[in-house]
């Protein structure tokens, strides 16, 4: 089965990767990356760019409405995503659970629509 683990990081987390913390965090996150390609469960993935780089449009009838930086006021915010492909949920989970920022942030695991949805 295929998912998809988006992976939510908190302010603190998202600003080790500039400070002497950098090191520890990138090398927690290499060495889970290194792990999932190993197991050949990773399909796919990458980090993205913090939430300040994104922009959000919503239509609203002809009109578009561009919003830059983060449209969600929240805590936790995406920080990048992993495709994986495992037997079931409780594969899903299991490498969820080891994901770096699962003990200070968030791992949403969802199951990706079949093709012919």
């Amino acid at each position: 089965m295929e998912y998809v683990m988006l992976f939510a990081e908190t302010p603190a987390e998202r600003g080790r990767r500039e400070t002497q913390d950098a090191p520890a965090y990138w090398g927690a996150w290499s060495a889970y990356m290194e792990a999932l390609q190993a197991a050949g469960v990773m399909r796919g993935g990458a980090g993205l760019l913090p939430p300040e780089a994104g922009t959000t449009l919503r239509l609203r009838g002809a009109e578009r409405l561009v919003q830059t930086g983060p449209f969600a006021d929240s805590e936790e915010q995406l920080g990048g995503y992993v495709l994986l492909d495992v037997p079931n949920l409780d594969a899903a989970l299991e490498w969820a659970a080891r994901a770096p920022c699962a003990g200070a942030g968030a791992v949403e695991i969802r199951p990706i629509l079949p093709a012919g949805g």
